[in-house]
């Protein structure tokens, strides 16, 4: 009992340590600081855990938004978590109900015109969570020199040494809601030759592989560089964390950055770098650069425009860098649902106001049961090889319910899209009176060749259904490759759906240079989704595997 209270009070001390009133702005914009971090998602938490080793250096991390997890001071939850000290966050199980019951407290209000985060720890306090090391080919075809897989294996060394992951969330050891699963493997590696496999411990196969979801879960609880790196930055002198910063734009001389423009509590001010400071983007592929251009750097057109509504702080166009890759190759995995029927299936809703009683008091007793994970049964890879030997991926996985018009009992809902090797992108554009990020519309299926990748996919799983007793029932199970493609790339509840992995905005060797400088500048950087090629598997370990690496270079820079 002691040892419990002794870890309760930690708790309490560290989630004050974040969540106590903010610094006043006076005092950030009189002190400098080595390295400003803007924005504490998965990447910025990492790199500015990691460059606060150095005792010397004094780093400050900015946020937008405010406390997420408990621990973080976060105290949105529904009754049933009262007396305990887990808010929203940190239950996996209540991961799907920031769909059905949105936080004001977590979303992004009036920051991007799409769907993401603005809180401490970015989309990986909302997202599922899962974490999957991308296969070694991701790098080696799609980075630049410097970016290959041989180059990160320290860094995925480092993630896995810090970062916890499992693929059995429930503390009791036993896997739930499973029906799903059985039925999957059923169909899949019974029917169509599926190997199922530990999916991380075998990174380097993605074509007809079948799996429990990795999760980077600890102690029956959401994780993430939040739980793990943060927390330990959290304990150095020379770290600082400040929620509640919007960052507007960088101040810059020429192509040296100076400071950070930002607002506190209703409080405009700038906060200065040191001589040899650094200023990391870290907001993500929208924010980003977002960031950049209203720093005037990107293209001359768009800056024309934003210059015209008074969004460049007044930055000549004498001092304008010139760098058309901001913003460009904006990626997001195309999304189909498709609701598989079976006898078999026991379709589980999750609940954020009434769970089952019985699940509730498993998870609140023994951190057990459904509500330990979010509700992903399985998932599976496949590849599509083309004619001229180019290769994309494509992934899928299955729900514990159904969705929209197919809601039964016996009903779960199998996600479907591609993944690396696609060749539709868009770019981020800005709009509206405050010319906030959105993805442009050629994001999804601008190439034909990615629809028909995914029907392809698609039509080969059908052709496995056969005595599986599984059946779908809102795309015909007799459907052509070429009826699938038309189906997938219209607007229905089921297709052309947003995934929300938006990468690729800021890519290396043409946004940024190989040690994530922005081209054009000498001290400016971004280290987050934007960097990163589109990838094989869900992005969000191929970013902090990216912010490892980032950490690397730029330590080196600053010695």
């Amino acid at each position: 009992m002691y040892t419990l209270f002794l870890s309760l009070l930690l708790q309490v001390l560290l989630s004050v340590q974040i969540y106590a009133s903010p610094v006043p702005p006076q005092t950030r914009a009189t002190t400098l600081y080595d390295v400003i971090i803007v924005g504490s998602g998965p990447a910025g938490v990492i790199i500015a855990s990691r460059l606060s080793e150095n005792s010397a250096r004094n780093v400050l991390l900015l946020e937008g938004g405010g406390p997420s997890y408990w621990v973080t001071g976060g105290t949105e939850r529904p009754a049933w978590l009262a007396g305990t000290n887990l808010s929203r966050v940190d239950v996996p199980g209540l991961y799907s109900s920031i769909y059905t019951n949105p936080s004001n407290n977590l979303l992004c209000q009036n920051k991007i015109r799409a769907y993401g985060a603005c809180t401490i720890g970015g989309n990986s306090a909302i997202n599922a969570g899962l974490f999957y090391e991308p296969p070694a080919s991701d790098f080696d075809k799609y980075f630049p020199t410097g970016w290959k897989h041989s180059d990160l294996v320290p860094s995925i060394n480092r993630l896995y040494a810090t970062q916890p992951s499992t693929n059995n969330p429930s503390l009791d050891g036993l896997y739930y809601e499973q029906s799903g699963y059985v039925a999957a493997k059923k169909w899949l590696v019974t029917n169509a030759g599926y190997s199922e496999l530990d999916i991380n411990a075998n990174a380097a196969r993605k074509t007809k592989v079948f799996g429990h979801p990795v999760y980077d879960y600890a102690n029956g609880q959401r994780g993430g560089p939040v739980i793990s790196y943060l927390q330990t930055a959290l304990k150095r002198p020379n770290f600082h964390l400040q929620s509640g910063a919007w960052v507007q734009r960088v101040v810059r001389t020429g192509g040296t950055a100076t400071g950070v423009v930002v607002n506190i509590g209703g409080t405009t001010s700038t906060i200065s770098l040191s001589a040899k400071g650094r200023v990391i983007l870290s907001g993500g592929a929208l924010k980003s650069p977002e960031l950049l251009m209203k720093s005037a750097i990107g293209d001359p057109a768009v800056l024309t425009k934003l210059a015209a509504a008074n969004q460049l702080g007044g930055v000549p166009s004498s001092s304008w860098i010139n760098n058309t890759a901001v913003g460009a190759g904006l990626f997001d995995n195309p999304n189909t649902f498709i609701e598989m029927s079976s006898p078999s299936i026991q379709a589980y809703n999750y609940q954020y106001d009434n769970p089952i009683a019985a699940d509730r008091d498993l998870y609140l007793t023994k951190k057990s049961g459904p509500y330990s994970f979010a509700g992903g049964s399985c998932s599976f890879w496949d590849t599509i090889t083309h004619a001229d030997g180019t290769v994309a991926g494509v992934q899928g996985g299955l729900g514990a319910a159904g969705y929209q018009a197919y809601t039964d009992a016996m009903t779960v809902t199998m996600n479907v899209y591609g993944t690396s090797g696609l060749k539709s992108t868009g770019k981020v554009e800005l709009a509206g009176t405050d010319w906030l990020p959105g993805p442009s519309g050629s994001v999804y299926y601008s190439n034909p060749q990615d629809a028909q990748d995914i029907a392809t996919f698609i039509r080969r799983l059908f052709d496995a259904l056969p005595g599986t007793g599984l059946t779908p029932l809102n795309l015909n199970q007799t459907s052509t490759v070429a009826q699938i493609v038309q189906y997938i790339t219209s607007w229905t509840p089921y297709t052309r759906g947003q995934v929300n992995h938006w990468s690729s905005s800021c890519r290396l060797g043409s946004c940024v240079n190989v040690n994530t400088t922005v081209i054009g500048t000498k001290n400016m950087h971004v280290v987050d989704a934007s960097i990163i090629a589109p990838l094989t598997v869900n992005p969000q370990m191929g970013v902090m595997i990216a912010a490892e690496r980032a950490w690397e270079l730029i330590n080196k820079l600053m010695v």
